[in-house]
């Protein structure tokens, strides 16, 4: 299984970097897992917060994989357990899919064409996490369901 991450804006201060980094090596032995950071587009420079959100989703689009299973990360998506996940990814790999994309869009949301293109929508509940930390959030999730996956343990 390979999973890309395709995140709006970069991580700037170093605590978040180092949190992804951790579980970018553990992720390691289980799944090829890649970030891909595009840039952020500045509302008032953009012409405001529409404009920003569509050019940030040119970007989006063109960086995930072709063939990839498109997942966005959505308040408004389906809540999942972790062992809940880790079964989807479970259930996704023996349909054939080798590639799960996460897209994580930017602070003023996602647009249209991402949602368009997104093949579901997941949330980690109703509550609005900072991008970075829903990336850290994310890469420990995918981390745990690999655990689960193989039971062995971490995730109680």
């Amino acid at each position: 299984m390979k999973f890309t991450v395709v995140a709006v804006g970069k991580l700037k201060e170093r605590f978040w970097a180092d949190a992804c980094a951790e579980y970018l090596k553990r992720l390691q032995p289980y799944a090829k897992t890649r970030v891909v950071e595009v840039p952020d587009v500045d509302p008032a420079r953009a012409g405001g917060d529409a404009a920003a959100v569509e050019r940030e989703g040119e970007a989006v689009l063109k960086a995930l994989p072709e063939r990839a299973h498109v997942v966005l990360l959505a308040i408004d998506g389906k809540q999942r357990s972790s062992e809940a996940l880790s079964g989807r990814i479970d259930d996704l790999a023996l349909s054939g899919c080798g590639e799960i994309a996460f897209v994580i869009g930017g602070s003023c949301g996602t647009s249209a064409s991402v949602r368009a293109r997104a093949d579901e929508a997941v949330s980690f509940g109703p509550i609005t996490l900072p991008h970075n930390l829903a990336r850290v959030v994310l890469l420990e999730q995918l981390y745990r369901a690999c655990k689960i996956s193989r039971n062995e343990p971490y995730h109680k």
